[in-house]
């Protein structure tokens, strides 16, 4: 009897003999997995200003403050009176991130259903899950912040214990957010709220944000709050609520005391990011271990850049 000549399902234009050959095109779904999951995850990635760098490690964010003006009286010489203020900040890259997982061959032979695909989408929402949670972190740290440059706005934290818990508070809090950040000159465009699911829900069975009736921007029957006082509503389960320390491998300052945090306003020049290596995936069969390594991975820093973008609301 001959010999069947099988359609390998990994390979490139019929192309076999090693295994990598012979598994060419796994790899790409594997990643390409991973990397939609992190995309479907991930809230964070374009409501904050990112920057990528080819090498160093860290960044420089100049920032200026305002010019003033002045009345001209005819014959005098212009010779350029306004002193603009500048500054910076610098976000450091922090350490390698990676979510690594380990399949061993038997394993993988003996099992009835196929775990690559659930592997690939755990390890995007895991590095997805942190993008978030530090991003967020260091928003609220920035409504915390004093001013980048001397004479300028620092954040804002706005306190009341009904935040937490009573709706038209909650509501209240948002547009008192919202009328801090035109006393400072903040662009209406790109402003955004962060809630927990506990708060967005909450909002979302307050009549007056969700009638169309009575200018309410929702949909009552999904449960979607869309905007308050012009400030787009998110909800996130990464909103930080509790004392969250340092942890080795962050190059910048992301640890706090979040117990009180209920809400965060922001624009999105209020925090930065550099990247360093974008979201990427390796795989390598290891003989030695008969099995297949598959890590993804991605190097990246967050930075306060304009603290007077960010408002908390807190219950205490």
């Amino acid at each position: 009897m001959s010999n069947a000549t099988p359609s390998r399902l990994g390979a490139i234009n019929d192309t076999t003999g090693s295994y990598a050959q012979d598994n060419a095109l796994f790899l790409k779904v594997y990643a390409g997995e991973v990397m939609t999951a992190f995309k479907e995850t991930n809230v964070m990635e374009d409501k904050h200003i990112m920057r990528v760098i080819q090498h160093g490690k860290s960044a420089q964010f100049p920032a200026t403050w305002k010019a003033d003006a002045a009345y001209h009286t005819p014959g005098n010489e212009l010779n350029g009176s306004q002193k603009i203020k500048h500054a910076e900040r610098i976000i450091n890259i922090d350490d390698l991130l990676v979510s690594d997982t380990f399949i061993a061959n038997i394993d993988e032979a003996k099992n009835h259903y196929d775990v690559r695909s659930i592997y690939s989408t755990e390890q995007g929402r895991a590095l997805a899950r942190k993008f978030d949670k530090q991003l967020l972190q260091v928003g609220v740290l920035a409504a915390r912040a004093s001013a980048t440059i001397t004479g300028g706005f620092g954040g804002t934290k706005l306190v009341n214990a009904q935040f937490d818990i009573d709706a038209e508070s909650l509501v209240a809090g948002i547009f008192n957010a919202a009328q801090v950040m035109d006393e400072k000159d903040i662009p209406e465009e790109d402003r955004f709220c962060f809630l927990k699911p506990k708060h967005y829900y909450m909002l979302a069975q307050l009549t007056k944000i969700m009638n169309k009736d009575w200018g309410g921007m929702g949909v009552y029957a999904e449960g979607k709050v869309i905007k308050v006082a012009n400030v787009t509503i998110v909800k996130t389960n990464n909103l930080p609520n509790s004392n969250i320390s340092a942890v080795s491998g962050e190059q910048n300052t992301y640890n706090g005391d979040f117990t009180n945090t209920v809400a965060l306003v922001m624009h999105r020049s209020a925090i930065g990011t550099v990247k360093l290596l974008d979201l990427a995936v390796e795989s390598e069969y290891e003989i030695w271990r008969q099995g297949t390594l598959m890590v993804a991975k991605y190097a990246v820093g967050h930075g306060i850049l304009r603290p007077e973008c960010a408002v908390e609301l807190a219950k205490a």
